[in-house]
């Protein structure tokens, strides 16, 4: 049976996700009431769970030390009370061979080796080439799909990532080619990347872990 999270651990959990966020961010992050969320990220403030930093008119939250490790301790009795280890593991295990192929797809996506430029950027110039990599990317949101289906049937939270990669892949096929690696979009990389963090986060492992 698939277990919700409480919504302090999602507030908390939002902004580790994000890196940074503000308010309206960390709610959208798990569709929770605005208000609550702010309400929240004051009460972690002023617990040392979360700073706010601004720098030319835009900023958000982030975690501190301690708030990390709040976050951890929320995210491993969730883990506990749910039983729901030995199915997070197994579909990390499973997801490391799509991060590869997510990894070597986004490289050929921002790169297009010539005979004199290993590092030549690609240009999008060449719709075979981009193709083949949308492809790739198509075929590991198939696999995002089942891996989710997994993690859904028992932590709710984990809920969206399908969805999300997949529209962020219509609009790289659709020519928005930012949309597929790009850095403050809910590109393709930046999805998978935060899959990624939710794995390591919820089993407690560091990123250089897997």
């Amino acid at each position: 049976m698939t277990s919700a999270s409480p919504t302090e651990l999602l507030v908390l959990h939002a902004v580790r996700l994000r890196g940074m966020a503000d308010d309206p961010g960390v709610a959208a992050r798990f569709g929770l009431d605005r208000d609550l969320a702010a309400e929240l990220l004051g009460d972690f403030e002023a617990y040392g769970w979360v700073t706010r930093s601004d720098f030319a008119g835009a900023g958000g939250w982030s975690l501190t030390a301690a708030g990390k490790a709040r976050n951890e301790q929320q995210l491993a009795t969730e883990l506990a009370e749910a039983d729901a280890g030995a199915v997070v593991l197994a579909v990390h295990r499973d997801f490391l061979p799509s991060n590869e192929i997510l990894q070597q797809a986004c490289t050929s996506w921002q790169l297009r080796p010539t005979p004199d430029d290993a590092l030549a950027p690609n240009r999008h110039d060449d719709p075979a080439w981009d193709a083949r990599v949308l492809d790739a990317l198509e075929r590991i949101g198939g696999e995002l799909r089942g891996l989710e289906s997994r993690l859904t049937a028992v932590l709710r939270r984990f809920g969206g990532y399908s969805a999300r990669f997949g529209d962020a892949l219509a609009r790289g096929r659709q020519g928005e080619i930012g949309w597929v690696t790009g850095v403050g979009l809910d590109s393709c990389h930046t999805v998978w990347m935060e899959l990624h963090e939710d794995l390591l986060a919820t089993l407690g492992l560091e990123r250089g872990a897997g």
